[in-house]
């Protein structure tokens, strides 16, 4: 007989990930221990064990529940926006939105990508990251119909990174308001197809 939480009640699974969710992020995923982990959590290490097989997998899961919340905020941004121009420059606004929030440490991938040994799996999902964020400026770029679409995505991608080191070292909430001025600049200067 499988046993679910009582209504109210989160899961073990649950638990696990909204602890790691907030330690992996505001301490770092090398810092916080994966005892820690399951105190926050209130469970055993059994739970860990049966849910993720392990800190490996609860660490992936949390980078991509992560990105899949990310994206599905860039998503609604586009959608909102206009015309191709403005799609490209909503992932700015939506960065401007994610800067201004309480407890805003920057960019969870930059983060796991800045203390992943290779080939883990905080490297391997910062790599996906990086793999859609390229993917996603390129495919509104050539929406668009902006001539060399890999260049320009790839400027937008340093603009993205940028605003995103700068208001989290720099604490400046403006920074994404800059890099979408540059952005919208680079965009008005690229000539089309």
């Amino acid at each position: 007989m499988t046993s679910t939480p009582a209504p109210g009640r989160r899961s073990a699974r649950e638990r696990l990930l909204e602890a790691a969710d907030r330690l992996f992020y505001n301490e770092g995923i090398h810092t916080v221990g994966i005892d820690r982990v399951l105190d926050e959590a209130g469970v055993a290490k059994g739970s860990l064990y049966y849910n993720f097989g392990g800190k490996d997998d609860l660490v992936r899961t949390y980078l991509q529940n992560r990105h899949a919340k990310w994206a599905a905020r860039i998503d609604e941004r586009i959608e909102a926006a206009g015309t191709p121009g403005e799609q490209v420059l909503a992932v700015f606004d939506a960065l401007g939105e994610l800067f201004t929030e309480p407890g805003f440490r920057g960019c969870a991938f930059i983060n796991a990508g800045a203390e992943a040994p290779p080939g883990s799996a905080e490297d391997l999902a910062a790599k996906d990251f990086r793999t859609w964020l390229h993917g996603l400026f390129e495919a509104l770029v050539s929406d668009a119909g902006y001539s060399n679409p890999g260049l320009i995505s790839t400027q937008l991608v340093l603009l993205y990174d940028g605003s995103n080191i700068a208001a989290a070292m720099d604490g400046n909430q403006q920074a994404a308001q800059a890099a979408r001025t540059a952005a919208d600049m680079l965009l008005q200067a690229a000539p089309h197809s």
